[in-house]
């Protein structure tokens, strides 16, 4: 399980059945952050790089001391590693791109907290539920690149005799870096579930959605 933080990226969108569409969700003209937006922090890690680069490594060498430790059962690692990825994802915003403009600002303040809510719990199940499959694999480091005021991260994470590129994309909250995309290989988090999302609601209703993501079918 040595690469729990890349397997969790992984396996978000391998477990994904639908293609996604060509947009960007870092497009300016889609859902931004508002004012009343929560953001997910991490009051036992005040001083956090200010670098992404920096960050991403720090919080890999942090899961790797954890999944190395032989005192611990598997169960308190993923537990112990949660706590250490969810602070560095910017779930509130992820959530929001995921529906797009075409869709949140439909939404009531209510239907929107609780679609973060469950949102969220679909993104850290799947990582929960799919991570154990994955270990020993090795990630390496590319030069990030910058746009504007995102930032790329490139990695690839290998396995055996397999590649898989992974994309992170970062951007600066409240004066610190989050994630608020990931692709694998090309393919977007937050596209891969738009596509399903707007197919649900262009078939029901926003309460069939959060039915769905309540009850979901893995």
């Amino acid at each position: 399980m040595r690469s729990l933080w890349c397997a969790f990226l992984f396996f978000l969108v391998a477990c994904q059945g639908v293609n996604a569409d060509n947009r960007d969700p870092n497009d300016p003209n889609e859902p931004s952050r508002t004012k009343g937006d929560a953001v997910v922090k991490d009051s036992n890690e005040p001083n956090e790089p200010n670098d992404p680069n920096e960050l991403l490594r720090k919080k890999w060498d942090a899961i790797i001391l954890i999944l190395q430790n032989k005192d611990i059962d598997e169960q308190a690692k993923e537990s112990q590693v949660g706590k250490i990825v969810t602070p560095v994802f910017d779930f509130p915003l992820m959530a929001k791109l995921a529906l797009g403009r075409t869709h949140w600002p439909k939404l009531t303040q209510p239907q929107r907290e609780k679609f973060t809510e469950l949102f969220t719990e679909l993104l850290k199940k799947s990582y929960l539920a799919k991570v154990a499959l994955y270990k020993d694999e090795k990630i390496m480091f590319k030069p990030a690149m910058q746009k504007k005021e995102t930032v790329y991260i490139p990695t690839e994470l290998v396995h055996e005799d397999k590649k898989v590129d992974i994309l992170y994309k970062f951007r600066k909250v409240d004066e610190r870096w989050m994630i608020y995309d990931v692709e694998i290989q090309g393919v977007s988090i937050l596209l891969t579930y738009r596509s399903q999302f707007d197919e649900i609601l262009r078939r029901g209703t926003v309460e069939d959605l959060l039915s769905r993501l309540e009850k979901p079918t893995e």
